[in-house]
This record gives structure tokens, C-alpha cells and sequence, in this order.
């Protein structure tokens, strides 16, 4: 009974220890905003790597999401005559849900595992040593644009999703099954509302790119300064980054519209 308490109180003692240094770590990402507006630049060529290097995979998965979701549309919409609001379904579906939450995977996926690559690749070569020797703060010149970086960028690619396949939704519908065009596109700009259906996905979109691209960082940055250090770290980051936007998914879903 002892050992199970001890083991107990060392885990907590442990998670507490983490979560602490996590908001530690988030602060200072978060203070160092005011200091990267004199240079802009660091931001911006991080938003060139983070978001164009994922446009292609986030454009061609939304393509193909919007593809899927004009046959399954058509097919339950015909079932009960209401083929016209197709353009209505494949909009909502992608500006509330799909769009942020597909994004924020994809995001994961391909730059989350970079930026903590990168992040722990530098750790193991003692280049953020080197920086803290020479009295340059690594949260600061190398953690806080990307941090911001990730958030600029993963709205945006949430925004080409959506668009990319609200075409993909037209193209199978209209073009391919011969749903009206004119209903397709009046129903889309009827029920589709610019504050309580794109205003919410961006606020998602937002969100998971503070959770996605923070996991990333932070899991870099304190990973084990080894190949298998590093892998792993990268591992947590795909894990951990696609539970928190499930999560988070959840929680805002069930404030915004509930």
C-alpha cells in the first residue's frame, strides 16, 4: 500500500512538474509577440514554411473530402427529395467541422512532426546551447516564430481547405450528378451565416493551431538530445496534437452551439 501511494504521489509530483513547465514555456511564447513585431521577417518566413510547404497535401485532401462529401450528400439528400440543399451540406459540413478539424490532422502530421524535428535536431547538436551561451534567449529567437507562425498559418490553410472543397462538392454535384447549379449556390449563400458558421470555424481553426503548433514546439524543445529522443518526441507530437484537436473539437463545438 505504501509503494502504490509513493507511486502515486511521484506520478502527480511528475505531471504537475510538466504541466508547469509547459506554461512556462507558453508564456514566454506568448510574451515574446511584442519583441517579434520589430522583426517581422522571423514570422514570416515561418509562415512560408509551415504553411506553404503543407498547401499542396491540404489542398488535395480537400479536394477529395469535398468529392466524397457531394456523393454521400447526394445520396442521403435524394433519399428524401432534397437534393437542392447539397450545396447547403457540404458547406456547413466543411466550414464547421471538416475544414478546422481535417486541417488541424494534416497540420500535425506534416508540420507538427517537422517543427519538433527540427526543434530536438537542434537540441541534440547543442545549437540552443550554443545560442543560451552567447546570451540569446532560444524561446525567443527560435520557439516564439514559429509558435506564431503556426497560428497565422493554420487558419488560413483551414480556409483553403474549406474552399477547395466546397469546389470539390460542385464539381461532383453539379457537374458529375446534374444537381441544379442555381440551387446548389443559393442554398449555400442562404443558410451558410458569416458569424455563426465561418466566425466559429475560424475560431477553431485558431484554437487547434495554438494547441497543434505549442505541442510541437514544446515536445522539441524538451525531447531527449538523441536520435531516439527525437523520434520519439515526434511520435508524442502526432499522438498527443490529433487527441487535443479531437478534444478541443468537442469543447467548442458544445459552447458554440449548443
Amino acid at each position: 500500500m505504501i509503494d502504490l501511494l509513493e507511486k502515486l504521489g511521484r506520478g502527480v509530483r511528475l505531471s504537475l512538474g510538466d504541466f508547469g513547465l509547459a506554461a512556462r514555456t507558453f508564456a514566454a511564447m506568448v510574451a515574446a509577440a511584442g519583441g517579434l513585431l520589430r522583426r517581422p521577417r522571423l514570422v514570416t518566413d515561418q509562415v512560408h514554411f509551415i504553411g506553404n510547404y503543407s498547401l499542396v497535401i491540404i489542398a488535395v485532401s480537400g479536394l477529395f473530402v469535398g468529392f466524397v462529401l457531394g456523393l454521400q450528400g447526394y445520396y442521403t439528400l435524394n433519399k428524401y427529395g432534397s437534393e437542392e440543399a447539397l450545396g447547403l451540406l457540404v458547406a456547413l459540413s466543411l466550414v464547421r467541422e471538416l475544414g478546422p478539424v481535417v486541417t488541424a490532422l494534416l497540420f500535425a502530421g506534416r508540420a507538427g512532426t517537422s517543427l519538433t524535428a527540427e526543434i530536438g535536431l537542434m537540441k541534440a547538436g547543442e545549437q540552443l546551447a550554443a545560442m543560451e551561451m552567447m546570451a540569446v534567449d532560444p524561446l525567443r529567437r527560435v520557439l516564439a516564430p514559429r509558435f506564431w507562425a503556426g497560428v497565422i498559418a493554420m487558419p488560413l490553410l483551414a480556409a483553403v481547405f474549406s474552399a477547395v472543397g466546397v469546389l470539390g462538392g460542385y464539381v461532383v454535384g453539379v457537374r458529375m450528378i446534374g444537381v441544379d447549379e442555381g440551387a446548389f449556390w443559393s442554398q449555400m449563400q442562404g443558410g451558410v451565416e458569416l458569424w455563426a458558421d465561418v466566425g466559429n470555424g475560424v475560431i477553431k481553426s485558431v484554437v487547434f493551431g495554438v494547441a497543434v503548433t505549442f505541442i510541437a514546439l514544446q515536445q522539441g524543445y524538451h525531447a531527449d538530445p538523441t536520435p531516439e529522443g527525437v523520434a520519439r518526441a515526434t511520435t508524442r507530437t502526432v499522438v498527443i496534437g490529433s487527441l487535443m484537436v479531437l478534444w478541443l473539437d468537442f469543447l467548442l463545438t458544445a459552447l458554440m452551439f449548443s
